[in-house]
């Protein structure tokens, strides 16, 4: 049995990971963490997702309650994450990390922090995206000196970080891959949750590769994979192309 405990609980993004977490069989939620100033710490958990009592309290105690899980998952803001790895490195308890608009400084406190513990860091949890990765990266390879390269990402108004980190991680991926650097056309409007695309034209024809997510549920999947891929793991940093083995 994989015991997690998630960051932002209570958030959406929190609630997804939950009701999908829950019907895992060999997975149990035993920590729902949240903010200090959040409205729902002392509840049970279970009522805060509108089911019955779960007998797991919403806490922002992240030195106890993480002495109960066998790995962490977060999906907040850059700065709190910043601190849960700092308390996580100091218990040793795996964490799976999805925030998104994490600057050069968070992600070497990430990387500094992976000595002591196993954490699975991805700007994108999704299956699809991961696989999206590989695809890209050998697209660029054969056509990068032939075709012209560019981008576009679309994500609902409320995100703050543009492009996003999977633009950002499509992007390095195609200049690994061909010493291009595409421009990124970035589209912020409705509800949209996440669509991503990379366009390579010659004179002569255009390859088009895409990936749309249809819900939030997309990343709430892959991390629930990833907390189960990362529990027991040595100390080090994995991305989901580990989680899902590809190669």
């Amino acid at each position: 049995m994989v015991r997690i405990g998630i960051s932002g609980a209570c958030g959406k993004m929190g609630m997804k990971i939950a009701a999908l977490a829950i019907k895992e069989k060999d997975m149990k939620i035993t920590a729902a963490l949240e903010r200090k100033d959040s409205g729902d710490l002392g509840k049970d958990f279970g009522h805060v997702l509108g089911m019955d009592r779960m007998g797991v309290i919403v806490s922002s105690d992240y030195e106890k309650e993480i002495g109960g899980v066998d790995a962490l998952i977060e999906f907040t803001l850059p700065e709190p994450t910043i601190e849960h790895v700092k308390i996580c490195s100091k218990a040793g308890v795996p964490m799976v990390i999805g925030t998104t608009g994490l600057d050069a400084r968070a992600e070497k406190a990430i990387n500094d922090a992976s000595e002591n513990m196993p954490i699975v860091f991805s700007p994108n949890m999704s299956m699809g995206v991961n696989t999206l990765f590989k695809i890209v990266r050998e697209a660029a390879r054969i056509l990068g000196k032939d075709f012209d390269i560019r981008m576009d990402e679309t994500h609902h108004v409320h995100k703050k970080d543009a492009p996003s980190g999977t633009a950002k991680m499509i992007s390095r991926v195609i200049k690994d891959a061909s010493g291009v650097e595409p421009h990124c056309e970035v589209v912020r409007e409705g509800e949209v949750v996440g669509n991503h695309g990379v366009i390579f034209e010659s004179g002569y024809e255009t390859l088009e590769i895409r990936h749309d997510a249809k819900s939030r549920d997309v990343f709430a999947v892959g991390a629930i994979k990833a907390a189960r891929f990362i529990a027991g793991k040595k100390p080090g940093i994995y991305t989901m192309a580990d989680v899902l083995g590809i190669k």
